[in-house]
């Protein structure tokens, strides 16, 4: 039996650590592929303190990483159109028995030497797009990605606010750039984040502890207000916040997951605005390779999305520097 190296995660200590397993055998619809590039996620980090657990996972362990591109190792049994060697990127999760089950969550993922995919999984990558840019398209890409052009439905022209100008912030803020919205508002607290902010497209950086926040807002969009707002925080005070900007009609798009409860402080505002509130969560088949495309076609750059590479050794790290925004990373990458 063939050995490889995986960062497993004992959910019942929140313990992650580099062991040495048994290599995945492919069954039939499904391809074993040799990882090369892995992504840290916010999700990753909230698995292993424990703010996050898995729904479906069978068992005590799983191997973290849902973000993975690498090369075709084997294809299983009855598997066409993929063959050894082929540049890949693995979506996020799939669909079981009518669940959506999460890549690296629900099931083993790609912080590994070798990962397992039903083959309809799979997307095939152009050479040119590295396999480091090309990991992070599931979720830290595709999610806003679903958001902005799925859930919030923007056009071009609408004034967009964005609270939260992380890993998806920063890539919602480039990708409604990219599909013409204007201007495009990027809310956070954290001077390196707006400033990352900026860099990515937007066309104004504001603190929301500013006081003349508001003002703002209604000053770069004319009086009128934001058509759509995401929240990609997660937090009850982004929402509130967002909600008192929206223009008429104006929809808030609520990415950032949350346990805390919902509130609207202004019902009849509310109702009397026509505003509403959507909830979003992850993407598509279809978003993936809608990304892979538009990058191979020159109309978006994850060049500057790649904070660092780390080998799969240095795991510990990763998640230590993504938990404390040491070096204020946008996405950290893992190198079996």
């Amino acid at each position: 039996m063939e050995r490889m190296r995986a960062a497993r995660l004992h959910l019942p200590t929140r313990t992650l650590s580099v062991q040495e397993v048994a290599r995945p055998v492919p069954g039939p619809g499904e391809v074993l592929v040799k990882v090369g590039a892995a992504g840290v996620c916010l999700s990753d980090v909230h698995l292993v303190d424990g703010t996050l657990t898995p729904l479906y996972l069978e068992g005590d362990l799983v191997t973290l990483g849902h973000e993975v591109a690498g090369t075709v190792d084997t294809p299983g049994p009855g598997v066409t159109g993929w063959t050894a060697g082929q540049r890949v990127v693995l979506q996020a999760g799939e669909r079981r028995g009518g669940r959506t089950h999460t890549r690296g969550v629900d099931y083993d993922g790609g912080w590994a030497e070798y990962a397992l995919a039903t083959a309809t999984t799979l997307v095939a990558l152009p050479d040119a797009l590295p396999l480091d840019q090309a990991a992070i398209i599931p979720d830290a890409v595709s999610t806003p990605w679903a958001a902005v052009t799925g859930t919030g439905d923007v056009r071009a022209a609408q004034a967009v606010g964005v609270w939260g100008a992380g890993g998806l912030g920063a890539h919602a803020v480039q990708l409604l750039r990219a599909v013409g919205a204007y201007p495009v508002i990027a809310v956070d607290p954290a001077p390196a984040a707006r400033r990352r902010a900026l860099d990515f497209g937007a066309d104004l950086a504001l603190d929301p502890g500013d006081p003349v926040l508001r003002e703002q807002v209604l000053g770069a969009t004319g009086g009128a207000g934001l058509e759509v707002a995401f929240d990609f925080a997660g937090a009850p005070t982004v929402r509130e916040q967002a909600l008192s900007v929206l223009a008429p009609k104006g929809r808030l798009v609520l990415v950032g997951l949350s346990d805390q409860p919902l509130t609207v402080t202004h019902g009849t505002r509310f109702s009397y605005l026509q505003h509403r509130i959507l909830g979003h969560y992850g993407s598509e088949g279809h978003h993936v390779a809608q990304l892979v495309g538009l990058a191979e076609g020159g109309r978006l750059d994850f060049s500057r999305s790649v904070t660092d590479v780390l080998p799969l050794e240095d795991v510990a790290e990763a998640v230590r520097r993504m938990e404390s925004k040491e070096g204020d990373p946008v996405r950290l990458i893992l190198r079996p």
